[in-house]
């Protein structure tokens, strides 16, 4: 059976949470893009500059999704380093002196927060992201990291391919350019029918339950 194949399949009744693995259920889940990043490449000092006011607000975002009960996920570069883990990274990014280091202290992860390695643009691609999300049971997903214009766009077009529904909060993400960040956002929103909400204005506790409220209609009909 192919990786495709399994993820397009309906959660099997003997096993609803991977063996313990996945405890929680939430029809929306808060994913963090790219934001363990050490930032030593070529344009890091651009990016770190417009990336440490976007993680302030997601810092204060990802703390009220905890508060709320949103699932909170993070799905990070393997940054070329193939026999390296998630906490691997933490600590290079924490302990190596680099650049990216305050904005990896602003959004150090939780204990009961959720972890993705990717090799490629997208956060869907060739990782476990879809299988997690559906036995999280989610239907909303909010993106948000680094970079607008590509990790963040990569990741919400699968999402979008998937029928979920994207939120990504403008404040919350940043690119090199700020005009690479506005031109991006304006393409998710008129391409892939984002929701651009401020982080402040997004109410966590209504909309897990405007979600749960809309699909249940669809699985009374099941």
């Amino acid at each position: 059976m192919t990786f495709s194949s399994l993820t397009s399949m309906s959660l099997p009744a003997k096993n609803p949470d991977l063996h313990g693995n996945v405890p929680d259920q939430c029809s929306v889940a808060l994913i963090l893009i790219d934001v363990i990043n050490d930032m030593e490449f070529e344009d890091g000092d651009s990016l770190f500059e417009n990336a440490l006011p976007a993680a302030k607000n997601l810092a204060r975002l990802r703390r009220r999704a905890e508060e709320a009960e949103v699932p909170v996920i993070y799905v990070n570069d393997n940054f070329g380093k193939w026999r390296s883990d998630f906490r691997q990274q933490l600590g290079h990014v924490l302990e190596d002196g680099v650049r990216g280091d305050p904005i990896a202290k602003l959004l150090c992860p939780g204990k009961d927060d959720y972890f993705v390695l990717k090799a490629k643009h997208s956060g869907f691609y060739h990782t476990q992201l879809d299988l997690l999300l559906q036995y999280l049971r989610v239907r909303t997903v909010i993106i948000a990291g680094f970079t607008t214009d590509i990790c963040v766009l990569f990741t919400a077009g699968d999402a979008y391919l998937r029928d979920l529904d994207i939120i990504v909060p403008p404040d919350c993400s940043a690119a090199v350019t700020a005009q690479f960040h506005e031109s991006a956002m304006e393409h998710m929103k008129r391409v892939l029918h984002v929701k651009a909400i401020p982080s402040a204005e997004i109410d966590l506790q209504d909309l897990v339950e405007s979600v749960e409220s809309d699909m249940e209609p669809a699985q009374g009909k099941n």
